[in-house]
């Protein structure tokens, strides 16, 4: 007779629901080391002491559980936007998401709440399992759209209110990687300078918007119609990179990008993680040469220089140099390559506060946290990386106003 599958317990039951979060909570832990390509049923398995057999009751392949994680998390932030939504109009709701999801920062370092593993790793998974995480992940997309709608608000439109609703989330998951430098005490003050720099942005004074643009193959020294093969298989690298992830962009699919063999791959990179790192260090020093010639510009005062910086890369993102890797890539790197390439990217936001600072003193900038301003100033210019799939056909100054003009005069005036 042939032996039968146990009956599997109804969801609602409580010991069933228990364990299968706990193997959810253990699976985020890994994911958020590992990435989906590292983990296993097998290393969730020994991390909740059962054997893989076990995992595989709740979840038959890592994908499910990988989808788990990320739609446990999706549903925890989703909470605070909802909580966030009730308040009065758009700046309270806005003090209150960023009050809430520090708090919640705030308990995961205290371990007090299991930590929650970012998105960045969603473009690594596969159909089907990838749309169904990225279908939840615009139902919470259009919740953080939904703070934008207010009466108040009406001069924003449909483009303008995506822009702020990919600002702003923009924001809440690069602080993962600027937030340990503070203590847990501190988190007020981070809130309130979060929210003051969102709000009234830089400028001292309502300044006209009419920043100017750089050319790009002077500032480079290098015109697009000239690149040499390294340089093209970089560019590939980053867009691919930008699309699915750091662990979605493997050698085949770099390869198959460029039209050539994996063999050709392998006599340009050693590995694929040497191919990152050069990305990485490609968008570093292109950003720290715009930041340069900006800076070495005679005329106009500090916050003209940070809105030229600002509008001469989103044009970059858009030109056939571009775009930029996208920060969010830093935080799935795996960890032995993270502190250098953070440190890359502290360097390159350091500058910008030294600009900031430097307008504070004269007067053209405000006076706000020149360390968080440059974080979040990064995080904004880090978003316009997507604009050719959010707003296909966008032209240039329509993203430079969509993404720069937020990041210097506030987020409301998108």
């Amino acid at each position: 007779m042939p032996h039968s599958s146990p009956t599997k317990p109804a969801a609602a039951t409580p010991r069933y629901a228990r364990k299968k979060q706990a193997i959810v909570a253990a699976a985020s832990e890994i994911l958020i080391r590992d990435g989906v390509k590292g983990m296993t049923l097998a290393n969730v398995a020994a991390s909740v002491g059962l054997i893989t057999t076990s995992v595989t009751y709740y979840f038959k392949k890592k994908e499910d559980l990988a989808v788990a994680c990320f739609l446990e998390a999706l549903q925890r932030f989703d909470a605070l936007v909802s909580e966030a939504r009730l308040a009065a109009d758009p700046e309270a709701r806005l003090l209150r998401l960023i009050d809430l999801w520090l708090g919640l920062y705030r308990r995961i370092r205290a371990g007090e709440a299991q930590p929650i593993v970012t998105f960045n790793d969603i473009r690594a998974l596969e159909k089907p399992q990838r749309s169904v995480v990225y279908e939840a992940y615009m139902r919470f997309f259009d919740n953080v759209r939904e703070l934008f709608i207010a009466p108040e608000l009406s001069h924003l439109k449909e483009n303008s209110r995506t822009a702020c609703a990919h600002i702003l989330t923009e924001q809440m998951f690069w602080a993962k990687a600027w937030l340990p430098r503070y203590d847990i005490e501190d988190y007020d003050r981070v809130r309130d300078r979060m929210f003051d720099i969102l709000v009234h942005g830089l400028a001292t004074q309502r300044r006209p918007w009419q920043p100017h643009v750089m050319d790009l193959d002077e500032v480079l020294q290098s015109r697009a119609a000239d690149l040499t093969p390294s340089e093209t298989f970089l560019i590939a690298a980053t867009r691919l990179i930008n699309e699915r992830g750091y662990r979605g962009a493997s050698v085949e699919k770099i390869s198959a990008r460029l039209n050539v063999t994996k063999g050709s791959f392998y006599h340009h990179n050693e590995a694929k993680d040497d191919l990152v790192v050069e990305c990485f260090k490609r968008s570093f020093e292109v950003m720290r040469r715009i930041q340069r010639a900006a800076i070495e510009q005679p005329e106009g005062d500090q916050w003209s220089k940070l809105a030229t910086v600002a509008a001469t890369l989103v044009a970059y993102q858009l030109s056939p140099h571009g775009p930029l890797l996208r920060t969010s890539a830093l935080t799935a790197l795996p960890e032995p390559m993270r502190p250098q390439m953070l440190e890359g990217s502290n360097r390159v936001s350091d500058r910008f506060a030294a600009i900031i600072a430097d307008g504070i003193a004269s007067g053209s900038v405000r006076a706000v946290d020149p360390i968080i301003a440059a974080q979040m100033l990064t995080a904004t210019l880090n978003v316009s990386a997507t604009v050719n799939r959010w707003f296909p056909g966008m032209s240039r100054d329509e993203a430079i106003a969509l993404h720069a003009r937020p990041a210097l005069l506030g987020i409301f005036d998108a």
